[in-house]
């Protein structure tokens, strides 16, 4: 065989250790330098502090938890001041809280997890499509694997607007964000790969109420709120609440009213940063047992087992993102929410050992998730997979501009053996 083609393994074996060395570093953090050196919370307290100080553009409220206790807290504003008790809009955050609600009602032997949607719904049922709808259950749902094309996404309707009915949002959700078909419909196989789905919350939203035979509101306050202690939580607020909500900003200063929305499961939840440290507090080890008899320790368990995987990492239980693991055989767990204007939040907990984080904000889009991020990268030196997905472009690029070069050598490295070999000859 002509030496000069020997160049075309050779290349492409080099291309594929160049995206292999690019993947291992973004996954590894092999550049990425943690908020700070010490192990010290304070530190990275004091470093987190900074890093608001210098990035936040409207209001934030930061609290560090240590073994399910706040020992560091940090708010900052541009208007109204804000502290631990200010009530903030927390955008997809809901979720992770209102899976609590449907696995509730688990416990108290009301669903089968397994068993389809369909089975506890008469008010609204899912459109016809070639796919098997009994496919649809509770826990795909909860996981985001129930084949669910609706892409939602809310954007909520302006106050003083009516609200759609949960049916009428179901069969086409009137404020579906932009990129969003807005029709809670099933598209593709149950449980055959992973979608986030808005809708499914929604639905869950209904079975909820149907099973309960109570308010979405009324049923978690009072089967899950008031039994941790998060009495300043709701999806549903009253005048005397009200006047306790953080300004919204934009990412650019701007005061902008919060919209309200039919989706309250997986979009409109109300909570405090303080209410949010006792959600964490009630899950670690320190709650005696974890859950507070609200949930038992075997359901919380059952939670951080994986339901759905992306490019071969896991990255989600019922309800609740899986973010890395604690090397401790577990996962660092809970939820981000992002929505519009700039409203950014982000929970995490180490259900081992009771530490966490909290940060609630609006008037930037991912400043709550980069200090959760750098938080789990300082706890346990892996990169949670929203960092992972927040680097990806930049990796693509660097693989493409690598493989590029690469390619051009391999390309000069055939041209040369191809003219020694024709010298040769």
């Amino acid at each position: 065989m002509p030496r000069y083609l020997l160049a075309i393994p050779v290349t492409l074996i080099a291309m594929a250790g160049w995206a292999a060395l690019c993947f291992i570093a973004v996954d590894g953090g092999l550049f990425r330098t943690p908020l700070t050196q010490s192990a010290d919370p304070a530190a990275f307290a004091r470093a987190a502090t900074q890093k608001i100080e210098e990035e936040a553009r409207g209001n934030l409220v930061f609290a560090l938890i240590e073994e399910g206790d706040v020992v560091a807290r940090h708010s900052t504003s541009a208007g109204e001041p804000v502290d631990g008790e200010s009530l903030f809009q927390v955008a997809s955050l809901s979720k992770w809280v209102s899976a609590w609600g449907v696995m509730a009602l688990a416990e108290d032997g009301l669903i089968d997890l397994d068993a389809p949607a369909s089975t506890y719904l008469t008010r609204w049922e899912l459109p016809p499509s070639p796919y098997d709808h009994d496919g649809v259950t509770v826990r795909r749902l909860l996981s985001h694997m129930a084949g669910l094309g609706d892409g939602l996404g809310y954007d909520g309707f302006p106050e003083g607007e009516p609200v759609q009915s949960l049916e009428d949002s179901l069969t086409q959700a009137k404020d579906a964000s932009s990129n969003a078909s807005g029709a809670v419909r099933v598209v593709e196989e149950p449980g055959s790969g992973w979608s986030y789905s808005g809708g499914g919350y929604t639905l869950l939203q209904l079975l909820i109420e149907e099973i309960s035979g109570m308010s979405f509101d009324d049923y978690m306050r009072t089967r899950i709120f008031r039994p941790l202690g998060m009495t300043d939580t709701g999806y549903v607020l009253d005048e005397a609440e009200r006047t306790r909500l953080a300004e919204n900003y934009d990412a650019q200063g701007r005061l902008e009213p919060l919209n309200r929305y039919t989706s309250l499961a997986a979009t409109s939840l109300y909570t405090t940063a303080n209410d949010m440290a006792r959600f964490i507090e009630a899950q670690g080890p320190q709650a005696a047992p974890p859950g507070r008899g609200v949930l038992s320790p075997e359901t919380l368990a059952a939670m951080r087992v994986p339901h759905a995987s992306q490019m071969g990492a896991d990255i989600w239980g019922l309800g609740t993102m899986l973010y890395a693991a604690n090397n401790r055989g577990d996962f660092i767990i809970g939820h981000d929410g992002n929505n519009e204007p700039a409203i950014n939040t982000a929970v995490r907990l180490d259900p081992d050992t009771g530490d966490g984080i909290v940060v609630l904000e609006t008037g930037n889009s991912l400043l709550a998730t980069d200090l959760a991020g750098d938080w789990v990268f300082w706890k346990t030196g892996n990169v949670d997979f929203l960092d992972f997905s927040v680097a990806l472009p930049g990796m693509l690029r660097a693989i493409l501009i690598g493989g590029v070069v690469i390619l051009l050598l391999g390309i000069l490295l055939g041209w040369e053996l191809r003219r020694k070999d024709r010298r040769r000859g």
